[in-house]
């Protein structure tokens, strides 16, 4: 028997209601904030729910000018790293994994996206950043790796809601909720949902 398709966030927020009403033949669930905590409730959610396909949704930072605030994307690669990492103070062990690719397309434009283990909040390392990918969000790695390791497709929809930088958060405060409901009307339009 086949599962529903599985369609996540961090916190409910940014599923924009879809909670309240799921398309059809959709779960609809929240995983946790950052990676880590991304990573086992994506696990949890694909063992409970045995989904065909997850798609990912959330709000995201740009780096530069290949984002503007309120694009929505798709996520082509998720990529575990930091600041410290980009500027050459810090290395992984060459094994880790490290990028995880999203394992079905979205009809967005696609951009890598940086997943670091805190928010950046400076315009160095927000440059340092931008040098690996054009956005940044806090759980897209767990969730990849979480799909990766159970052999479930995913992707990601995710919208520009803040510049990184010092003026991030308050920006992300005034816009994530409009943000939010901007990705899921263009999920709704690529998707074909009601």
């Amino acid at each position: 028997m086949r599962g529903p398709s599985l369609l996540v966030s961090a916190f409910s927020r940014e599923l924009s209601g879809l909670e309240r009403e799921p398309p059809p033949g959709w779960v609809v669930a929240t995983a946790g904030i950052g990676a880590i905590t991304a990573a086992v409730g994506t696990a949890r959610l694909l063992r409970e729910h045995q989904p065909v396909r997850l798609l990912f949704v959330g709000t995201c930072g740009a780096y530069d000018g290949r984002l503007a605030l309120g694009d929505v994307l798709s996520a082509g690669r998720a990529i575990a790293t930091s600041v410290e990492e980009a500027e050459g103070r810090a290395y992984r062990p060459p094994a880790e994994t490290t990028r995880w690719p999203a394992t079905w397309t979205l009809p967005l434009p696609a951009h890598d996206v940086a997943v670091p283990p805190a928010i950046t909040v400076t315009e160095a390392g927000a440059r340092a950043l931008a040098r690996l990918a054009s956005a940044e969000n806090l759980e897209l790695t767990g969730v990849f790796a979480a799909c990766a390791a159970a052999g479930v497709p995913a992707a990601a929809a995710l919208g520009v809601a803040n510049r990184v930088g010092p003026a991030a958060h308050a920006e992300w405060k005034r816009e994530n909720v409009r943000v939010s409901a901007r990705v899921v009307e263009a999920i709704r339009q690529v998707l074909g949902w009601p």
